[in-house]
Order: structure tokens, then sequence, then C-alpha cells
């Protein structure tokens, strides 16, 4: 990867640290008088010591802050007063060990900070028996028992909850630093801190090194541990990573250190390559979300303790930006679009998302439309950043959160391909398109494939991840076989599956180096807004090309979807279309087949999860389906060939432990075919009421659609209603430029416009 771009600012980032000479302060000791020498003010990481002084003044004057306050106080008094316990470890994720382990840190990071809002010796006791009962186990406790993670931690069953772990408590040991007496610091950072720090990364490089959201958690554990004990070695090795990586683990460098500067791994490296200039994190919005957390509340303790860095300028702002960009991946309801690895329902409701929103705010420009989300997150952080946020709410200072149509672009760069978001008025209808790179580890094999929404409810789905997170019961709570076997493979998707194969054969290795390519983005006009898009590497030797529009039109109820896939191919393939639609089945204008027995679709590549249920033969040029969910109806008209096969598919074959949903699809196959193009839309509209038992505007309003014209640079399709009012949608598949004049003639009527598409009357 190349970084010339911030290669200067990496360079300052350096000397400023090599330079930074301590000034040392002392403080009492709360605890026992004992006066106490110390590098740095405490706290200082997500609280100051300034902004404990204003918000103990304002306790009982911030409603939201407040209300936040009072709910986390009664958790933690509950806490202690059920006891410490820190159990040897021994589970997976969902297991008893692992989720009091993992309590325990977010108990003591709220701990902290009630100590230092509300001035009572009990939490800061409270957090040091903890840490001292830690300080005990961790001298002798070997690696964990569970032996599946590629990089195994002590606490937890891999390095990942491990850095958990210690961002969350290097939190709390910043809130009780001067409280304990500098031996009880010392104790705690010999025994503890600095071998919990080298553990995850001296000893783990092949987990602390990487370009992953793991890493991130790595570096910023580290990082936190040493802004708060001042040790300047951990903060660079947070900062750049540790070198030798494969080599020998203990080797160091001349002066004892273990950094690495060659700009490939650490923290900000984890920013400079997953994110796009436009913050869109490469894996993915769920990891995204879970990414946010460290990258921001890292990001905020080098703020306040190393302001030099300017951290929130680095990369362009990239890290303010990354949280524009996930609140707009999510829906009307506020939940994440699962692309990729993405557990549904995950939503800018998380604890993450509260960091991530409040910390925005308050290093940002202060958007008055992240207050919304505040308001609707109900919660703040209670620190600096918290408190500035409920502070612009009590000031009533919150407007409406704007989402839009947007096209966020993946790639260090912005040049490896992008997700698009189409938004038809108040997120009516929500189109999600996906022309994006592999997305690391987590991503999955779907180029050119789409989700659509209306609301917050999902249309055509996404079918997201195989796994039943930190449900002990399925897989200890990790991934399951299935996530590779089904979730990942392209049959899994809204897109077109060449000969039973998915794309790039499945091989990361493959799909990593290649990403989609942008042909246009047109959102000018509110009535037709439109993304279209190229893939060449998927299948070699085929070329896809994929149009997708929402068009608001008067004469329609609701704004429609049309999807135009065009595949130029040098040999004659079999294609599949599936739309996995939600919802119940009504009709359709074609006869099928119900199968007597249940039997998988094929073999391989996700195909052998599928149950055939029904299969027809095309015998209109459009064939339609309908169905009906959440008291809504939707409708799916095809252009269909004599003899394309309709296939109605349900999820569930060959998965005898039930772990993947039974969802159900009507997929498209077209076969012996070399360059052919699909062409469909699919309607909302009417709705029904269970109260009244009536049904409105039940049946659909597209009487038929056609493929006019379909050459190398142009491709036509012609939308009549069933008032015989037609509509012809023309996209340019090669000259798609905004300013560009386009003249054609389709059945000897002229065409005339500019720019990349028109939507004209007949």
């Amino acid at each position: 990867m190349k970084f010339k771009k911030h290669l200067y600012l990496k360079i300052a980032l350096v000397t400023i640290l090599i330079a930074i000479v301590s000034c040392k302060k002392e403080t009492a000791s709360e605890s026992n008088n004992t006066k106490v020498t110390t590098s740095q003010a405490h706290p200082s990481l997500i609280l100051t010591a300034q902004g404990v002084k204003d918000i103990r003044a304002q306790l009982g004057n911030i409603p939201v802050f407040d209300k936040t306050l009072e709910k986390v106080q009664k958790e933690i008094d509950a806490e202690i007063a059920e006891g410490i316990d820190t159990p040897i470890p021994k589970d997976y994720s969902g297991g008893y060990t692992h989720a009091r382990h993992k309590r325990n840190f977010l108990v003591l990071q709220k701990a902290g900070v009630l100590y230092q809002i509300l001035e009572d010796e009990k939490y800061a006791k409270y957090v040091k028996d903890m840490l001292m009962q830690y300080e005990e186990m961790y001298k002798t406790l070997p690696v964990h028992p569970k032996t599946r993670s590629y990089a195994r931690g002590k606490l937890f069953w891999q390095c990942l909850n491990d850095s958990n772990w210690l961002v969350y408590v290097s939190q709390a040991y910043d809130c009780i630093y001067n409280y304990l007496t500098t031996e009880e610091r010392d104790k705690l950072e010999t025994n503890l801190f600095r071998p919990f720090a080298d553990f995850i990364s001296i000893k783990n490089p092949q987990f602390y090194n990487r370009v992953h959201n793991h890493s991130t958690w790595g570096n910023a554990a580290v990082g936190m541990i040493g802004l708060v004990m001042n040790d300047e070695e951990l903060i660079q090795r947070a900062l750049y990573g540790i070198k030798n990586v494969g080599l020998d683990k203990n080797a160091k460098d001349n002066d004892g250190g273990y950094i690495n500067k060659d700009g490939k791994a650490g923290f900000l490296a984890n920013i400079e390559e997953p994110f796009s200039p436009d913050g869109y994190y490469t894996e993915g919005p769920y990891y995204q979300r879970y990414a946010m957390y460290p990258f921001l509340i890292f990001a905020q303790g080098l703020q306040n303790v190393r302001p030099e860095l300017k951290i929130f300028n680095y990369k362009d702002g990239v890290l303010l930006k990354s949280v524009n960009a996930l609140l707009q991946l999510s829906d009307a309801d506020g939940e994440f679009f699962p692309l990729n690895d993405g557990q549904k329902g995950m939503s800018y409701y998380a604890r993450e998302l509260v960091t991530a929103v409040d910390i925005a705010y308050h290093n940002g420009n202060q958007d008055p439309g992240l207050l919304s989300i505040v308001q609707k997150q109900n919660q703040v952080l209670l620190d600096d950043a918290g408190f500035a946020a409920a502070i612009g709410v009590k000031n009533q200072k919150a407007t409406p959160y704007k989402k839009q149509s947007i096209n966020l672009t993946d790639g260090p760069e912005g040049k490896q391909g992008g997700v698009a978001i189409l938004r038809a008025g108040e997120e009516d209808l929500t189109l999600v398109f996906k022309y994006s790179a592999q997305g690391s580890s987590h991503g999955h094999y779907d180029k050119l494939s789409f989700s659509l929404h209306e609301k917050g409810d999902e249309i055509i789905q996404d079918y997201g991840l195989a796994r039943f997170v930190n449900i002990e019961q399925k897989g200890g709570g990790n991934y399951l076989k299935e996530n590779k076997t089904w979730a990942k493979q392209t049959i899994a998707h809204n897109t077109l599956i060449q000969n039973e194969t998915s794309h790039f054969k499945g091989k990361y290795e493959i799909g990593s180096k290649n990403h989609s390519v942008l042909n246009y983005f047109a959102v000018e006009n509110q009535n037709i807004q439109v993304v279209s898009a190229k893939e060449n590497n998927a299948y070699p030797g085929t070329e896809l090309l994929r149009t997708m529009a929402i068009i608001k039109d008067e004469h329609f109820e609701k704004p429609f979807l049309l999807d135009i896939m065009t595949i130029n191919s040098n040999k004659k393939n079999q294609y599949d279309f599936p739309f996995y639609y939600m919802g119940q089945l009504l009709n359709t204008n074609f006869e099928y087949t119900s199968e007597t027995s249940l039997k998988a679709l094929g073999k391989k590549n996700g195909y052998q999860h599928l149950f055939l249920e029904a299969s027809a033969k095309a015998k209109n040029s459009n064939s339609k389906v309908a169905w009906m969910n959440k008291n809504k109806f939707y409708t799916l008209t095809a252009t269909t060939n004599k003899n394309d096969d309709l296939l109605f598919t349900r999820i569930g074959a060959k998965d005898p432990n039930f772990n993947l949903r039974r969802e159900a699809a009507i997929m498209l196959r077209r076969k012996n075919a070399k360059n052919t193009t699909f062409v469909s839309t699919i309607e909302a509209h009417g709705s029904y009421s269970p109260v009244s038992e009536f049904a409105l505007n039940s049946k659909s309003s597209i009487k038929e659609i056609n493929l006019i014209l379909d050459s190398k640079d142009y491709t036509a399709v012609s939308i009549t209603n069933i008032n015989d009012k037609t509509k012809v949608f023309i996209t340019s598949n090669t000259n798609a430029s905004k300013d560009a004049k386009h003249t054609l003639t389709i059945k000897n009527k002229n065409y005339n416009w500019v720019g990349p598409c028109t939507y004209i009357n007949n």
C-alpha cells in the first residue's frame, strides 16, 4: 500500500512523539494523602480534569446526561453489591467465563467515571480491588485453553477480546490513577498492564500487525494504556506497529524498542488503508460499527493527552467523516445495512455509536444533526464528549439528521469501487447497491448485488452473516461453517451467478485483487436517481453491467425500482439471477409445479443449501411474482425469454443443525446464453389492514416492460402502466459523463438528452 499523500504527517507525528518531554506534576493521592509524582494530569483519556469540573458544576441540570448517570450508577451499585468475580478463563463467546470477563471490563470503565463524577471512593476501591485480582491472576495465567483462534488470548479465547478488555480497563485505570499509591500503580503496571500490552503485541504479531479491525483494537489497547502510563514506547508501538513480524518475536531495536515505521501496520495504517476518503470502511458497516469504538476512543485519548498530533485531522479528517458514512449506511430505524459479514438488527443505538456520535459532535464542527441521533439514543458518554452533546441537546440545538442518496467510495484513495445508496423521499424506498472491493476477510463474493428497503423493512434482503453472536449453543457464539458455505457465496445474494460458480471462484486471493468500477451515479433529479457499475473480473471473459434506478412517477402510487443487468461473455453460459424477497407469496402470472419432495438445487458454491420448492417455464415476455410483507404489497415484473426457468427456492438444505434461516427466493435461470440482458422492476404498492380487512391497491400498476434497445452503447427499456401510459428509460453504457449529449433513434422515434440517462415519454 502507498501512503505518499500523508507521509508528511506521519513524519511530523514521529518528530512530535520523540520531541515530547514529559513535564512532571505533583498531585495528592486522594486515598491516603501520600504525595505521588505523575507525568501528566489524571484523568486525561476520555475524561479530563477540566471536564470533570464542568460536569460536576452542571449535575442535575443536563437531562440526558443526568439520566444516563442515574442508570449507570444503579447498574454499578448492583454490581458492587454482587461482589467481584474474576473466574479462570475456559469458555468461548457466550460461555460464563467469557461473559463475566466482558462484563467486568464494561463495569470497570463505568465505575471509574462514576468515581470521578460523584467523588465517591467506593467506586475507586471497587476498581482497585478488581484490578488487583486480575494482577494476581495474570502473573501465572496461561494462554486460553480454547484453540480455535489464530491468536489465542489469556482472559479470552482470542487476543481480540483481550484487547477489548484493555481498551476499557485503561480508561478505568486513568480514572483512579491518583487514588492509587505509587506502589500500587507500580504493581499493576509491572505485573498486569505492561505484560498484557506485550502479550497482545510483540507476543502475537500475527494479530497485532494486520490492517484489520482486530489489529485496530490491539493498537488502541496498547496505545491507551501507554497514554495512561506515559510509556512512549507503547504509544509509538500503537501508532506504528511492531517490526520483525514472522521472525524473532523478541528482537528489539538498538535502543531496546520494537517499533515498526514502514507505514504498513499500527493505528495510523489502520486509518489509512481501510477507510476511503468518504469515510467508508472496507469491511462493511457492521464491522465499521465495531471498529469505531477503538478508532474514536483512542483518537479522543490522543487528542486529550497529545493534542499536538491533531489526530482528528489525519487523512483529511477521515475519522470524523466515517461517523457520517456509518449513519448514512442505516435504514429508517437506524439499523445498518448488512453488507458483507453483518448481523441484522445492529444499529446506531449500539454503545459504539453512542461513543462515535458524541465524539464526532465534540471534536467536529458540532453538527446539530448529530444531536438528533443523540436524542434518539437517549444516552450519552459520561465524559467530556458526552457532556458536550448533552449540553447541545439541552440548549435545543438539535436539527433532523439528513440521510440522502450518497455514493461512498471504497479503497484508501477512493478508487476501489464503492457502495451507493439511493433514497426516495423520507426513505420510502431505499436501494443499497454494492460494487465495492472485497472487504478484507469479512467480505462476501457478491459484486453488483443489492438490497431494497421500504422505510425500516427489507423488501429484497441481503442475508448477512451466518453466526449467532455470543450465543454459546450455536458454535460457541462464533462464525458457523455455513458462513463460508452459504453466506459468503454469490448465490446467497441478489446478483448474477454464472455456471453455478461464485464470483472469483469464491477465493479470497482473487477477490481481494479486484473491484467493480462505477459507470455513473446520478441523483441530481430527485425523481430519477440512478447508479450504474461494471464488473469485469468476477468471471474471466464475462463483463457485467448493472444499472439500477429508483423512479418517482406521478402515474404510480409509490416509487419503483428499475433494474437492468447486461452480460457480455466470450462463451455460452448458464445464468442465475435470484431475488430474496421477504414475505408471503401471493400469486404469479405463470403456472408452476411444486416439488413433492425437497432436494438441494446443487452440490456446491452455496447451491447445496437451497431447496427447490417449485419451478416453471416462462411462457410470456413478462413474468410476474407478487408477495405481501408487513401488510404491504410488492410485485416483481421481469422480462423473460421463452423457456427461461423460474425457480422457487428456500434456504435450508444440507443444514442439519438449523443454522440457516428458512427464507425464500425467486430465481430466473437462463441457459445456453452468451450475451443477454435481464430487466426487471420491483413495485411497492398498496396496503392491507387486518382490522378492517380491506386490501388497497393490491395489484401491480405495471402492465408490461420491454427491452426496446440493447447495444454496446445504449440500453433502453419501455415501461407501460395499466392505463397504457408508456415511459422510456435509456442508459448510456459507455459515454456516461454528465455533459455528454446523446441522440438516439429507436423504432423511428428520436430521443435527445444530456447526461448519462433519461426517463421520458414514449
